[in-house]
């Protein structure tokens, strides 16, 4: 009895490994495009009562996990996923996966954005991660 549930559970982790193996060789094969890529732009495009914030004032008085919206410039590419936003008020560090960039857009310094996320504060650090990026001029 003993061996028959031994040997069960370990057909049952073949087929699995098996079934996760065939689901990732097809996704990494050559030619394939990512799962991200794939995905149709979209999303909601009204009105937000999330007020717009500055960098001052999220630094001043922000909470941790509250939502934002931010309107600035990216000023620099600090690796990774890790930029430096800026405002008329000051600079604060924003992470910024690369599928909330416009598609087939390079942004520079210059230009205008708005961001929404979600700010992170810790005692050791201070970011907002961006959930929607917006060009705005």
């Amino acid at each position: 009895m003993r061996s028959s549930i031994l040997a069960s559970t370990l057909a049952l982790s073949l087929l699995a490994a098996g079934t996760a193996g065939a689901a990732g060789s097809a996704a990494s094969a050559p030619g394939a495009a990512p799962a991200q890529a794939a995905a149709a732009p979209g999303g909601y495009s009204g009105p937000s009562t999330v007020p717009v914030s500055t960098v001052r004032q999220l630094l001043d008085s922000g909470r941790d996990d509250q939502q934002v919206r931010l309107q600035g410039r990216i000023v620099s590419h600090d690796g990774g996923e890790n930029y430096t936003f800026a405002d008329d008020t000051g600079r604060i560090r924003v992470e910024i996966e690369p599928q909330h960039f416009p598609a087939g857009r390079t942004l520079g310094a210059e230009q205008r954005v708005e961001l929404h996320g979600e700010f992170e504060k810790s005692l050791r650090t201070t970011e907002v991660e961006v959930e929607r990026l917006i060009v705005l001029n």
